[in-house]
């Protein structure tokens, strides 16, 4: 099994490869991270996200936050307890950051950030020693799996469907000029991320292991979804599903 160490991102949301990842970094570990892969050339800036277990984060917006009125926590894993490990999923997405620009304030220097999801990878050992998180990782193939074709025709009408009643639930105007991917690997992300899911369910759509696995998890997500949002007079509220954005 081959490995490679990378700095690790946290979020409490799911990257998929092909994804678009902006950041506004400022928490002092990342920025540590930020300035060192600035110091790399620019087709080697890659970093690893993954996804926080249950939401929590060192980030005022977080839920399950500990007494505001207590010392903050510092260092590379605060707000991850005594073992990093068990405080993420086990698989995530490579991202590799085409744009790091620094912006400057009063205070201090953040930076503003724009990655693209490239590989899942399976976590091996997180490593706390340095300014900010790196990981031991493993990345993985990225299989179509029996029946992908198929499955993908599916999806993609299955998703229509969900577009256009979420879009009536919502009240606004569906947008659908674009094509939807022909590859099924492609297309088995695109939806993943599209779809309003909660974190777990993105999570599982991850780490399905080739994408007819993922793209049969698609197809009943969505057939379950629309059928929900055609029950419904309005949807306002769809966002209540999601759990809090990283500040980052």
């Amino acid at each position: 099994m081959t490995s490679v160490r990378l700095p690790l991102f946290p979020l409490n949301s799911v990257l998929f490869p092909g994804l678009v990842l902006p950041l506004n970094v400022f928490e002092a570990r990342y920025r540590a991270m930020m300035r060192d892969l600035s110091a790399v050339p620019e087709d080697d800036r890659r970093f690893a996200v993954i996804t926080i277990r249950d939401g929590r984060e060192v980030a005022p917006t977080a839920q399950g936050m500990p007494d505001a009125t207590l010392p903050t926590a510092d260092g590379p894993a605060a707000g991850f307890g005594d073992d990093p490990m068990q405080a993420f999923h086990t698989v995530g997405c490579v991202a590799d950051a085409a744009t790091i620009r620094e912006k400057s304030s009063d205070d201090d220097t953040g930076y503003e950030v724009l990655a693209t999801g490239t590989t899942r990878f399976r976590l091996l050992s997180v490593d706390a020693s340095g300014p900010y998180l790196t990981a031991e990782l493993e990345e993985l193939a990225d299989d179509e799996g029996e029946g992908a074709g198929a499955l993908a025709s599916g999806v993609v009408r299955a998703f229509r469907t969900y577009q256009k009643r979420l879009a009536w639930a919502n009240e606004r105007t569906l947008s659908s000029g674009q094509d939807l991917p022909a590859d099924p690997s492609v297309l088995s992300y695109l939806v993943a991320a599209a779809a309003v899911l909660d974190v777990p369910a993105k999570q599982q759509l991850l780490e399905a292991p080739d994408a007819a696995a993922r793209l049969t998890q698609e197809l009943t997500l969505l057939r379950q979804e629309s059928a929900l949002l055609g029950k419904l007079p309005s949807l306002p509220a769809v966002d209540l599903t999601r759990q809090p954005t990283h500040p980052n």
